[in-house]
């Protein structure tokens, strides 16, 4: 009998490797099966072809497994290369876009007519059905023109009018389960409509958070460019905290800057009825089924109850989990 030969045994090792990997994932399978997602596509893997690529064909996989998934995707550095290639010089007061009538048109344009496109298509590549609406159609997203907003400048207070930008008051999620009992995936640009039919821009997360409080959501899954809420040194990223645990790290100051409306938005669904969410880095392929399918996640995962393991992430709570080399 010939004797096994080191690359034969190296290459059944990594098969046993991919069986344990798919065994594992079963429970969650299970577990998820005909659930609402709510995934919100930023951060870099809106500009990078190769990350979005491999976003979507999680996100159809995930479509095929009998999940029923709703996209939101952003778009606010597109919009600003767009309008500097058109000669409009972006406007920010202490780092709020200010969106005039031109920012709110480039904004229907490449929200609308560029990255929902590109979305659909790639969702269409591989082999899933998706369509492409924004929060005016069917009336999905209602909102009213913000409040001017009082912020600091050069040390002073000063109120500022932030625009066409808008706060939701409705969410009409019908046009939605109709996509999805059609098998299709809506993807979500995140753009809303008055009471008097004017247009308005709104935050790409608030948006995620507000749909999936209307749809009932299982979860809410934001992909950034981060890894999850980090510690204060930003040397080690939670695994799993409590909303009640999120909330406090806003007073001491470890959630900040742009983590800020991401982990607010997702414990405002909580706080109204999602299960679960998670916040994870977007661009690094496959990392939102690992987040899903296996028992340690990679993200980081916020429950209104300490209690619930949320279909993962078993052990102490909160626990700590080294950030991976970059």
């Amino acid at each position: 009998m010939s004797e096994i030969s080191n690359e034969t045994s190296e290459a059944f090792e990594a098969s046993v490797r991919q069986e344990d990997v798919l065994i594992e994932a079963l429970p969650y399978i299970q577990q998820f099966h005909g659930k609402t997602m709510v995934i919100k596509l930023g951060g870099h893997a809106m500009v990078d072809a190769c990350v979005m690529e491999a976003t979507i064909k999680d996100i159809v996989l995930l479509h095929m497994l009998g999940i029923r998934v709703v996209v939101v995707h952003g778009g606010g550095p597109e919009i600003t290369d767009k309008m500097k290639a058109l000669g409009k010089e972006p406007k920010f007061v202490a780092g709020l876009r200010i969106t005039d009538s031109d920012t709110l048109e480039v904004a229907q344009m490449v929200l609308v007519g560029k990255i929902s496109t590109k979305i659909v298509s790639l969702i269409s590549k591989q082999g899933a059905k998706g369509v492409g609406i924004s929060g005016n159609d069917a009336n999905l997203i209602i909102a009213e023109r913000m409040n001017s907003r009082i912020v600091e400048i050069a040390g002073k207070k000063e109120e500022v009018d932030l625009g066409y930008v808008g706060d939701i008051v409705q969410i009409n999620p019908g046009v939605l389960d109709v996509l999805l009992d059609s098998d299709i995936i809506p993807v979500v640009s995140p753009l809303a409509i008055d009471t008097c039919g004017n247009d308005l821009n709104i935050n790409a997360d608030t948006a995620a958070g507000s749909i999936a409080v209307a749809m009932g959501a299982f979860k809410l899954i934001s992909m950034t460019d981060v890894d999850g809420i980090m510690n204060k040194e930003r040397t080690k990223v939670y695994q799993r905290v409590s909303a009640a645990e999120a909330r406090s790290m806003f007073d001491d100051g470890t959630i900040r800057e742009g983590m800020i409306p991401k982990v607010k938005a997702v414990l405002d669904a909580i706080s109204m009825g999602v299960q679960h969410g998670h916040i994870i880095n977007g661009n690094r392929h496959h990392n939102l089924l690992l987040e899903l399918f296996t028992a340690n996640g990679v993200g980081t995962m916020i429950v209104e109850d300490r209690g619930d393991n949320g279909g993962n992430y078993d052990g102490m709570h909160p626990s700590y989990r080294s950030v991976r080399s970059v």
